[in-house]
């Protein structure tokens, strides 16, 4: 695997802000930070329109500081927010789409993304801070987390009122349909696992591929279960990553850190990690038989230790490690009891 994007490469480690980049006569690169967060931003990447205008792929995190590098980096490439005329979000979360309502407000353009994303969106809004909050606390709950330390975790509603207000798209885009950038060639790809309606874009033109959060250069995404999403996250995300390992791709532009080439051989990096945490997992389950996944997920190698994990860090390591207890499941190495809070053993062979 070859990094391209060097000067975000530099910039990563250096722990700073990457520039705007101009990657083709036609297409940039911005980052836009992602407030008090690891991944520090999300790269949002303008295409100009044949005939005029511009399109944007994926938004950035709604806030201020996020707005003003967003439309500061538009003017700094000769546009403005006025001059989108579309939107393609890869994912529903809120780094990708947070700003997408802002930016459909100010210069009219649509916003389009798959449909199994878009019904989750409009499931959360339809239920509203408090009925999302609830809902997440009776889902951890359900994987072995005492009451208290749930609604801890999971905190007050007004903390998802945000995720409760994000826009609903204008246009829907299944599988092998192209997003409508006039002179651009962007085949949507679908790779459910980090979402259930998360997409790709192979730009058939270029050959580039846009792997949004599916494939990333360093880390693994978070595939994690959810009250209302796949029964099955990571099956989805192995087949997904299959799914793109041998698409013809002069380069890969992900969503966060850096450009690079050798789809395959990042694809074949990301299966062996999650095939390693499974077969740790397995021990995990023989070592202490009749556990939960919050109990299970205590046994794991995380990047800290796992005392140092709460809040919305031990969610997501608690319902990753659901997500691998189910694909193991599937796979008919563990079995979990019946009862409102499963416990996981060994399958009997």
């Amino acid at each position: 695997m070859d990094v391209t994007g060097t000067a975000q490469h530099a910039a990563w480690q250096e722990r700073s802000l990457p520039p705007v980049e101009q990657l083709r006569a036609d297409l940039w690169s911005i980052p836009v930070p992602i407030p008090h967060n690891p991944l520090r931003y999300v790269s949002v990447y303008a295409f100009a329109l044949a005939g005029g205008g511009l399109g944007l792929l994926d938004t950035g995190w709604e806030s201020q500081q996020s707005w003003t590098a967003l439309t500061d980096g538009l003017v700094s490439i000769g546009g403005g927010i006025e001059d989108v005329r579309g939107v393609l979000v890869t994912h529903m979360h809120f780094d990708h789409l947070g700003l997408a309502a802002r930016i459909r407000e100010v210069s009219g353009a649509w916003v389009a993304m798959h449909p199994a994303d878009a019904a989750t969106v409009g499931h959360w809004s339809e239920r509203g801070a408090a009925g999302m909050a609830a809902a997440e606390v009776w889902f951890l709950v359900g994987l072995g987390a005492d009451p208290a330390d749930a609604a801890d975790d999971v905190g007050p509603a007004e903390r998802l009122e945000a995720f409760t207000a994000m826009a609903m798209p204008d246009r829907l885009l299944e599988h092998g349909e192209h997003g409508d950038f006039p002179g651009w060639r962007m085949r949507a790809v679908h790779t459910p696992g980090h979402t259930p309606g998360h997409l790709c874009f192979a730009e058939e033109n270029s050959r580039l591929f846009f792997s949004g959060d599916h494939v990333l250069p360093r880390i693994s995404p978070n595939v994690s279960t959810t009250h209302s999403g796949s029964l099955d996250p990571l099956r989805d995300y192995l087949a997904s990553l299959d799914a793109v390992r041998d698409l013809d791709a002069d380069e890969v532009l992900p969503a966060h850190e850096w450009r690079f080439r050798g789809l395959a051989d990042r694809v074949d990096s990301l299966t062996a990690h999650h095939e390693r945490r499974l077969t740790e997992l397995l021990a995990a389950v023989r070592d202490n038989p009749h556990s939960t996944p919050w109990q299970l997920a205590a046994h794991l190698t995380w990047s800290r230790p796992w005392e140092q994990y709460e809040r919305r860090m031990r969610i997501f390591a608690v319902t990753e490690t659901d997500a691998h207890l189910r694909l193991l499941a599937s796979r008919g190495l563990v079995a979990g009891s019946d009862g409102p809070v499963p416990t996981w053993t060994l399958a009997l062979r």
